[in-house]
C-alpha cells in the first residue's frame, strides 16, 4: 500500500505526517504517546489503509516535527488535530490515541464530537491512582521488562529524538490532566484496549475508563503490555478494524 510523507503547516506549526491509503470506507486519524512518533503507528496504519486512508501524526515537538509553543499543552494539541481533520480527512473519522495521544484524543472527541465516528483508546493514561512522575517511571520500567529487541530500539531511537526538556513538560501536563473528568462527557461510540500485561495501564483503570465513557467497550490484548501497537500490528488492526465496521452499521 502507498504511503506518502508529508507535512501539515497551519499558522506556522510545521507538523509531520504521514498519509496511507486511498479513499474507502473510512479515515483513520492516529496520535502516539509521550516520546514516540507515528512511526510507532507503521505496521497498524498500513492495515487500516486497506479500508480507507490512514493518517499518522508526529505531534509538535516529538518524531520529525520540531517544538512548537502554540501547540504545547494537550487541549492546544487537540485543537490542532481538530483542524488538521477538517482540513485534510473527509467526514468524521475513526480517531486512534496511544497512552498520551488517549488524552489529547479525548478532549477532540469531547468538544468536537462532529469530526469523530468512533474512538479508539489504546493504554489510556493517566492512572489516577498513579498520578506522580515516580509511580509512572516504575510502571513504565516494569512494563518494558521482558519487551523484545523491536519495542525496546524503536522507542530508544523516537525517545532521543525528543528534547529532554520538551519531554518532561509535556509529563508534567500529562500528570496535571484527568482524563476521568473528560470521558463522561464524550457522546460517540469507544473502544478501550489495553494489553494483558500492561502495567502502566492496569486492569482496573481500563475497566474504570469504559464505564466512565456513556457509550463504551473494554477488550483486553493476551500478552502484551503497553507498547502492544509496537511489538506487531495485530490483533491491534483488526480490532480498530472490527470497531469501526461496528460503528458505520449502527
Amino acid at each position: 500500500m502507498k504511503s506518502w510523507d508529508l507535512r501539515y503547516e497551519p499558522d506556522g506549526v510545521n507538523m509531520a505526517y504521514t498519509e496511507s491509503g486511498g479513499p474507502g470506507r473510512s479515515d483513520f486519524v492516529l496520535v502516539h504517546g509521550i516520546g514516540m512518533g507515528r512511526v510507532t503507528f507503521g505496521g497498524v496504519a498500513e492495515t487500516l489503509s486497506g479500508v480507507g486512508r490512514s493518517f499518522a501524526l508526529d505531534l509538535p515537538g516529538f518524531g520529525d516535527s520540531p517544538q512548537h509553543a502554540s501547540a504545547d499543552s494537550l487541549v492546544e494539541n487537540a485543537e490542532l488535530v481538530a483542524r488538521f481533520i477538517e482540513d485534510r480527512a473527509t467526514g468524521p473519522v475513526t480517531l486512534v490515541g496511544h497512552s498520551m495521544g488517549t488524552q489529547i484524543v479525548a478532549e477532540l472527541a469531547m468538544r468536537r464530537p462532529e469530526l469523530v465516528s468512533g474512538l479508539v483508546l489504546i493504554a489510556p493514561t493517566i492512572n489516577r491512582r498513579e498520578r506522580t512522575a515516580l509511580q509512572q517511571a516504575l510502571r513504565m520500567v516494569q512494563d518494558l521488562w521482558g519487551e523484545g529487541a523491536r519495542v525496546l530500539l524503536l522507542g530508544m531511537y523516537e525517545y532521543l529524538k525528543t528534547s529532554p526538556f520538551w519531554f518532561v513538560g509535556r509529563l508534567r501536563r500529562m500528570l496535571r490532566h484527568r482524563i476521568e473528568l473528560v470521558l463522561p462527557l464524550i457522546p460517540v461510540p469507544t473502544l478501550v484496549l489495553r494489553g494483558e500485561d500492561d502495567r502502566v495501564a492496569p486492569r482496573d483503570w481500563g475497566r474504570e475508563v469504559a464505564s466512565l465513557l456513556p457509550n463504551g467497550e473494554l477488550r483486553e490484548i493476551p500478552g502484551r503490555g503497553h507498547e502492544a501497537i509496537i511489538q506487531s500490528a495485530e490483533p491491534v488492526a483488526s480490532l480498530i478494524l472490527e470497531f469501526a465496521g461496528a460503528v458505520r452499521t449502527r
